[in-house]
């Protein structure tokens, strides 16, 4: 079995704690040598998961925990709440193509996070049997510059 760090985190399901969980991703991320874009692509992509359980999961009350997998050469990150489902095919018809002529006005906002989660993470495996859990995975590519000058990753 793959050895891994498993770090959890619970608060209440308000969007005054993405902060916490964004400053948390950038130190965990950071740690592991992601670069500063990588870094803050997660940042935008942990977001956008927390804003959907808060926004949509919950009316008042509730919980949503938040779990990362900290790999020697990725991170995996999950986002869960216990609130309402939603029918995934149906969001992911809501979400572009976009024509290119089509004013930005006319975009559709639902479904935009999931789209930008999909845009800026490596994998994004959702399951929402009960209930939302998004788990996201960004892997850890270094790049570096040989000595014969070639550029070449790891």
């Amino acid at each position: 079995m793959e050895r891994f760090d498993f770090i959890e985190m619970k608060f209440p399901a308000k969007a005054d704690y993405v902060g916490v969980v964004r400053l948390t991703l950038s130190g965990v991320a950071n740690r592991m040598g992601f670069s500063y874009e990588d870094i803050e692509d997660m940042k935008i992509s942990i977001s956008e998961a927390i804003t959907n359980a808060v926004s949509h999961a919950y009316d008042d009350e509730g919980e949503v925990t938040i779990c990362f997998g900290v790999y020697e050469d990725r991170l995996e990150m999950m986002v869960a709440d216990h609130g309402g489902s939603f029918n995934l095919n149906e969001i992911k018809g809501r979400i572009g193509p976009y024509e290119a002529n089509e004013p930005v006005t006319k975009l559709r906002e639902g479904g935009f996070g999931l789209f930008l989660i999909q845009t800026l993470m490596d994998k994004v495996e959702i399951n929402n049997d009960y209930g939302v859990i998004v788990l996201m995975t960004k892997y850890l590519i270094e790049t570096g510059v040989g000595l014969d000058g070639q550029v070449s990753s790891t």
